[in-house]
């Protein structure tokens, strides 16, 4: 399906110098954030105190996050589970204040407002199951990129396997980036949504990656930056069309979604927005760089013998 058809080739691979320089600078400040900064952990990952309280009608999950905050909670996590009636309290630990402390002192806020909320469950989540959350997280990061490398190496060709893998990386390490700087909170649900980018990135290479070895067999005439060039092109309204529809549904979660998928919204459209660039100036790109031709991906026929050759077939 195509909205519209570009006729002559946009010459991408002219300015991948130029662009690729600003994804360099991009990246290394979104390093640096990292390392001066830090990612700003939600309680999933650095211990705290979870509750569990039930209501007789639905809750109100803003009115409840109101009422904790008011205590002082400014990085309280409350969101639904199970049912309307059932939320989930997270909170951050405080210095010198026990977890039951904590969970008598919301509960007492909470009956405040409305008398028949019930405490089902409270649980102290230490730094010892956070450390666990970080090294899974990124035992999983680990473990994507190199499926990510071992199947492009086999549909496509180890230079694309890695040009992938260094776009990839790139969007993940601005996504960490723009939340280190702005000190917006990383909690397992934006875990979710970064992996989640990774995927969806590499979809995005693997279409023009296709359009590539297209193109080499087709248009046996062009250079390689033209190839890659015409490539890039011809994809332009699937990119255009996809990319719109999901950052539509995207949006829908950022605005309507409440807090907790307030974030997860927001990695996923940095994610999606930086993902095109990388996957056109970036991942294209490095191919290129990488020495990339038509040998690699398009397999020459092989020759016939001559019947009439009196030397064919006379090895054994």
């Amino acid at each position: 399906m195509e909205f519209f058809r570009i006729k002559k080739d946009i010459p991408f691979m002219k300015y991948a110098l130029i662009l690729n320089a600003i994804s360099l600078l991009t990246f290394v400040l979104a390093v640096f954030f990292l390392f001066t900064r830090g990612l700003h952990l939600s309680v999933e990952f650095t211990g705290g105190t979870v509750m569990e309280v039930a209501y007789v009608q639905s809750a109100d999950v803003g009115k409840v996050r109101e009422t904790v905050a008011g205590l002082g909670y400014t990085e309280v996590i409350v969101q639904n589970f199970g049912t309307s009636r059932d939320v989930m309290i997270r909170l951050p630990v405080q210095q010198g204040v026990t977890s039951a402390q904590q969970s008598e002192q919301v509960l007492a806020a909470l009956k405040a407002a409305d008398p028949e909320v019930t405490l089902r469950r409270t649980e102290f989540v230490g730094p010892q199951v956070g450390e666990e959350l970080v090294h899974n997280g990124l035992m999983a990061l680990g473990m994507v990129i190199l499926g990510i490398v071992i199947y492009l190496a086999f549909r496509f060709e180890w230079k694309f396997g890695v040009a992938a893998v260094i776009a990839n990386l790139h969007d993940i390490v601005i996504i960490l980036g723009f939340f280190a700087f702005f000190q917006w909170e990383f909690s397992l649900a934006v875990l979710a949504g970064v992996l989640a980018v990774l995927g969806y990135s590499v979809n995005e290479s693997v279409v023009i990656f296709d359009r590539i070895r297209e193109a080499f067999r087709k248009f046996r005439k062009l250079s390689t930056p033209e190839v890659i060039d015409h490539a890039i092109t011809s994809t332009m309204s699937r990119t255009i069309i996809t990319h719109a529809s999901t950052e539509a549904m995207v949006l829908a979660m950022f605005f309507f979604g409440g807090p907790s998928l307030h974030y997860f919204a927001l990695a996923l459209t940095i994610g999606i927005l930086f993902g095109i660039y990388s996957s056109v100036f970036v991942a294209a790109a490095i191919a290129m760089w990488l020495g990339v031709k038509r040998e690699d991906l398009v397999k020459s026929p092989k020759k016939d013998h001559d019947a009439n050759d009196p030397n064919a077939g006379a090895a054994v």
